[in-house]
């Protein structure tokens, strides 16, 4: 989880390979129209990513139910965003990527997404809600390598940060 630019599906992928699980990138199940919206640089209403959230939280729970691991890179910006998912799947752990706007910002210089501008960085941070220290999953700080995060994940030895 984390805003555009973190990295969620360069190490999300990493990750599922060197697990052996399948991976999906949460961007795949949206709509039409918030592509659409998102492209045009409005940001997502609570309302135009209930739908979004709902199809992932429903192919995860599929997932479980048939025993086929897998990692989802999906934003999950808000602690109620993260509930929904874990209403679809109880066990559910986040890692969140984070970093400094102003480093996330310099990443998206290099980017070029479908229909995610860098103009709607703002608004992603403004929403950011970072994982709590009562939820289940780990903080992991963008000093480390793509290929460190995933070592220290895929290890389970991760120094969580969160308060």
């Amino acid at each position: 989880m984390g805003v555009q630019g973190c990295g969620k599906s360069t190490v999300g992928r990493a990750l599922a390979a060197a697990r052996g699980f399948r991976f999906l990138d949460g961007d795949d199940l949206h709509s039409a129209a918030a592509r659409a919206k998102m492209a045009s640089g409005h940001p997502l209403t609570d309302d135009d990513r209930l739908p979004w959230l709902t199809r992932i939280g429903e192919t995860m729970a599929e997932a479980v139910d048939q025993g086929k691991p897998l990692v989802v890179a999906c934003s999950a910006l808000k602690r109620n965003y993260r509930d929904l998912l874990r209403s679809f799947v109880p066990t559910l752990v986040f890692a969140e990527l984070y970093g400094s706007q102003e480093l996330i910002a310099e990443r998206l210089t290099h980017r070029n997404h479908e229909y995610m501008p860098p103009t709607l960085l703002d608004s992603q941070f403004a929403t950011l809600e970072p994982l709590a220290a009562d939820e289940a999953g780990l903080r992991v700080d963008l000093i480390h390598t793509p290929d460190e995060i995933v070592g220290l994940i895929h290890k389970g030895t991760l120094t969580d940060d969160r308060s």
